[in-house]
């Protein structure tokens, strides 16, 4: 061979080398960058142009997706979108994803690794891929239930099957729409998604699981009682002190009860009954006498400062940390659930459902059963215990406390004729100068529960600074138990 051919011949094999060390790169090195890059509209026209599978409820979608005749091939629409907005989220050209658009993607537009069957099937007949559908422990009728009760004020309300787990209801208002984030006009879809990010009321944000937690007021001293009763210091009928008004240490400033009621003539009274009338200064008291690390300890085992997602990401309800500056007085506040004390109503439903369930708590969880285009099922959920929260023994006491409550104590608007309910009300302090939130938690039939439920009501919604957690939320927690119950 010539010198000019032999030359000619290594360039030629320097060009394929080179050839096929940038197609390796691109293909496998830059990949994910690529894919991700949004300049990419090939890889939005891919994602978008897959029949995505729906989001289910009862049988029927919430979220489900219309072939259209655009560049992205299918159009995602939500039914009812307000009143499933905090649960399915939205799936969006420009926005992205949130809720369960986000956590259930991969089942969604059929890329997860367990569905490789129906993509390799999709392949040899040549058929439109398709998305997995998602079915959801929701109940319909008891989220319509809730939504309705609620009505226009701010707040969430959560509802639980005791024994599973399984949420059965979870509102947050106010709500958005998803229908127009979802548009595949841009522009518009951009603007809808600028306007309800920017407005005042936070519609955005999931009330019933995340945004701002809450104090929880006084549906925290079933946590309080809990810790006294296993201590093994304290039956329901202890007689503990509840003085007219709780002096801090080393201040001249003094905790009142509500409304500066007397719990007692006495200056004392039982356990149970300073639940059932929510006495601020017993359990306050009951709270300093137990000590940080019990009450952190029981806070803990009910799933206070534990993550969770179900699949959701939760936010963490808080206790306060130990720290040198946490004394006896923050202590006392917090054991009324004030102060440093922050929940979610999925944490308070929690509670009382771990209570309901023979001091067991089960892992909160939404999506119930993934199904292929053809009605193969892919995967189950199944009931899973979370931690054991108090013993049995312990939440036999705390239920007949709680049914005290409802029977003639502060939570009377929860009762159910023919139905022995369990609850707790709250009236949390939070903003200065602003209406207290409104609380309730609850669990029914009280000897077969069937429902754990919690409703928050901020700032006491349309009764403003006369609200209490008795006359505002109790109500909206029994016409979540009369949903779930058929009464």
């Amino acid at each position: 061979m010539n010198v000019p051919i032999r030359r000619v011949a290594v360039l030629v094999l320097a060009m394929f080398l080179a050839l096929m060390v940038a197609t390796t790169y691109i293909q496998f090195v830059r990949a994910d960058d690529l894919n991700a890059d949004p300049r990419n509209k090939r890889s939005v026209y891919d994602e978008f142009g897959v029949d995505r599978g729906p989001i289910v409820v009862d049988g029927s979608p919430i979220a489900s997706s219309s072939p259209v005749d655009d560049p992205y091939g299918f159009q995602r629409e939500y039914a009812n979108g307000p009143l499933w907005a905090p649960v399915t989220g939205f799936f969006s050209i420009p926005n992205g994803s949130t809720g369960l658009e986000r956590t259930e993607n991969e089942y969604l537009n059929g890329t997860a690794d367990d569905l490789w069957q129906s993509r390799l099937t999709a392949l040899f007949t040549g058929e439109q891929p398709q998305g997995s559908s998602v079915e959801l422990t929701l109940d319909a009728d008891v989220q319509q239930a809730a939504w309705d009760a609620l009505g226009d004020q701010r707040g969430a309300v959560v509802a639980i099957e005791p024994k599973t787990g399984k949420i059965l209801a979870l509102v947050s208002k106010p709500s958005f729409d998803p229908n127009p984030l979802a548009s595949h006009d841009l522009g518009a879809a951009g603007q809808a998604y600028q306007d309800a990010v920017s407005a005042d009321d936070k519609r955005m944000f999931n009330r019933a699981i995340a945004g701002d937690t809450y104090p929880p007021g006084s549906t925290f001293k079933l946590v309080t009682s809990a810790a006294a009763l296993e201590s093994g210091d304290y039956e329901p009928d202890t007689e503990v002190p509840a003085p007219d008004q709780y002096q801090y240490a080393n201040s001249t400033d003094t905790l009142k009860n509500f409304g500066n009621e007397r719990c007692s003539p006495t200056g004392e009274m039982s356990l149970a009954d300073a639940l059932r009338i929510s006495c601020n200064t017993a359990f306050a008291q009951l709270g300093v006498d137990l000590g940080d690390d019990t009450m952190r300890e029981q806070a803990e085992k009910f799933g206070f400062d534990q993550d969770l997602s179900i699949p959701l990401t939760v936010t963490p309800s808080q206790f306060p940390p130990a720290a040198d500056d946490f004394d006896s007085n923050d202590l006392a506040r917090a054991s009324i659930g004030q102060g440093e004390v922050k929940a979610t109503p999925l944490q308070m439903a929690m509670v009382s459902a771990a209570i309901a369930n023979d001091g067991v708590q089960m892992a909160p969880y939404l999506v119930q059963t993934v199904r292929t285009p053809d009605l193969k099922v892919v995967s189950e959920a199944k009931p899973e215990e979370l931690r054991r929260s108090v013993s049995a023994e312990t939440a036999d006491e705390l239920t007949q406390m709680m049914i005290g409550v409802v029977q003639d104590g502060s939570g009377t608007s929860a009762q159910i004729q023919g139905v022995e309910v369990a609850g707790k009300t709250g009236t949390a302090e939070n903003v200065p100068g602003q209406a207290p939130h409104a609380w309730f938690t609850s669990f029914a039939p009280a000897d077969d529960p069937q429902v754990a439920v919690a409703v928050i009501v901020e700032h006491g919604g349309s009764a403003g600074s006369e609200a209490t957690g008795g006359a505002v939320a109790a109500p909206i927690a029994k016409a979540v138990m009369q949903a779930v119950l058929g009464r």
